[in-house]
């Protein structure tokens, strides 16, 4: 009998090795959401991930039902992979909740041979803000301040033109509605000034209109949030942020520095060309405005983001935050003249805290580009579905940008178009993100425009109030 059960005990352990394996490689294969909040006193920059590697069509496949036709898309990324323009890029999807696709594409960079992989790790840019936007939406929702409060009351930097800091509101840095033409000071930001200096210098502009009443695109202004943050918390805005989101959502790749970036086992250089072009220097200026443009991580990474602003993560963003920052605080007309490409989908347009927000053929869906020296990135979903895509890739190419249309429309059962003009037929040029540096403007514009253009451009660039209207300079 000793030797029967011991004959027994011996394929029962093998059994249970084997399930365990099966276990382990479940766990290795697939990208699920993290409840377990990470420990604080973790290393800040570079965080080892899961190592899970792409989510392709098979997995993808393996979770259906699903509307994303993946093997279709996949195709396609393929093709434009391979466009000149293109160096590198990684793809996120999630449908119903679920990470069911994620992908790299190309090189890291141009003549080298290093694949880009789900953990490749990419600059946000812009859709940084969504970033900042929620982090102070979640302290107002924990009672620790008031998104309608003056700013002036958390953010000592921030001047504004006649005093209007102690007008405007934290919300209304948020939105992007502080009565400033666009983009102030960045220019001078990009030129290595101190982000805190040329928030104290704003107040020797000419204001637009008065603050909460017209909509221009800030950098400098906008990050008054990390201000906020740390006078809330007591704590550096990049730990604050680590610490209350980026690690309670299992993102073990999110930093916000350049070191973070380049010291990664893994990361996309920056090309203002494509796969034959050489790689620039990684720009400085925007991590130094870490509210507005200091993110980077993996697309695996981007689509957890991005999953927790679909309310897949309660604990961490509330249902209360993501209608504070998912709410339309802004009417920005200009963006369907940015975007006009695709006003067969978009009828309306709106910026909340942080986010876009549009009417895609009768959708409510939530957004946001970004665009820094050689990188670019998107996200865009639909909250009721719960559905979306996210992009990051390493060069100046515009075409990626129609991918979150053909995804949409996917989603939405809308007959297919060709957005990413993988087939022949160009339209009209795809928009550069409205984040664009100064200095790539420059560089694909003429030396000295004539005169008519600049002020054609200035127009163009004129903020809207939320009728529609131009103000008035002030």
């Amino acid at each position: 009998m000793p030797r029967r059960r011991g004959s027994l005990k011996k394929p029962v352990v093998i059994l249970s090795a084997a399930a365990a394996l099966l276990v382990a490689a479940w766990v290795t294969t697939s990208v699920s959401f993290s409840w377990r909040p990470a420990s604080p006193d973790a290393a800040p920059e570079n965080l080892p991930g899961n190592g899970a590697p792409d989510l392709t069509i098979a997995e993808a496949k393996r979770r259906a039902p699903a509307r994303i036709d993946y093997r279709r898309l996949d195709e396609r990324l393929q093709r434009l992979a391979q466009e000149p323009s293109m160096v590198g890029l990684a793809v996120g999807i999630v449908e119903n909740g679920e990470i069911r696709f994620v992908k790299g594409y190309g090189i890291t960079y141009g003549g080298g041979n290093e694949p880009v992989t789900a953990d490749t790790i990419f600059r946000w840019a812009s859709v940084s803000k969504g970033v900042a936007a929620d982090m102070v939406a979640k302290l107002a929702g924990d009672g620790r301040l008031s998104l309608y409060e003056p700013v002036a009351k958390y953010a000592v930097s921030l001047r504004l033109p006649a005093g209007n800091e102690h007008r405007a509101t934290v919300s209304d840095v948020l939105s992007h509605r502080l009565g400033l033409f666009s983009h102030a000071n960045d220019s001078k930001l990009e030129d290595g000034m101190n982000p805190r200096y040329l928030r104290s210098e704003l107040a020797t502009l000419n204001s637009i209109c008065p603050p909460g009443s017209c909509w221009a695109y800030q950098n400098v202004a906008y990050d008054a949030a990390s201000e906020i943050v740390e006078k809330v918390t007591g704590k550096p805005y990049q730990q604050a942020v680590r610490e209350q989101l980026f690690l309670p959502l299992g993102m073990s790749s999110a930093t916000m520095s350049r070191d973070g970036l380049v010291t990664a086992r893994s990361w996309a250089r920056p090309h203002r060309g494509g796969k034959n072009s050489k790689p620039v220097e990684v720009t400085e200026p925007y991590y130094r405005v870490p509210a507005a443009g200091g993110v980077n991580s993996s697309i695996k990474d981007l689509a957890i983001w991005m999953q927790a602003q679909m309310g897949e993560a309660p604990e961490v963003l509330s249902p209360k935050v993501l209608s504070a920052v998912q709410s339309p605080r802004a009417s920005t007309p200009g963006e369907l003249g940015r975007m006009r490409k695709f006003r067969e989908r978009l009828n309306t347009a709106a910026y909340g805290l942080g986010w876009r927000i549009y009417d895609y053929a009768g959708h409510r869906i939530i957004g946001h580009r970004g665009g820094v020296t050689g990188y670019r990135s998107l996200v865009m979903f639909d909250p009721e579905s719960k559905s979306g895509v996210v992009a990051l890739w390493n060069s100046s190419a515009t075409q990626p940008g129609g991918l979150e249309f053909e995804v949409m429309d996917m989603i939405f059962r809308l007959p297919f178009k060709d957005w990413m003009e993988l087939d022949g037929k160009k339209g009209p040029p795809l928009p550069q993100p409205q984040e664009m540096l100064k200095e790539e403007e420059e560089e694909e514009a003429p030396a000295s425009p004539p005169p008519a253009a600049a002020k054609a451009k200035a127009a163009e660039a004129q903020p809207r109030s939320a009728n529609g209207r131009k103000p008035s300079a002030r």
